[in-house]
């Protein structure tokens, strides 16, 4: 059963756009929390 050009061209996009999250998502890192204020801190 050959696809549409519109069910091949959803689906390239769903490709590209996944790859490209999971690229941009590489390399986030550190701590998911708020920074406390540095003037409370010197308090």
């Amino acid at each position: 059963m050959p696809f549409c050009k519109a069910h091949l061209l959803l689906l390239i996009v769903v490709i590209v756009l996944g790859g490209a999250q999971m690229l941009a998502s590489c390399g986030q890192k550190g701590d998911l929390y708020l920074p406390e204020d540095e003037q409370e801190e010197s308090r």
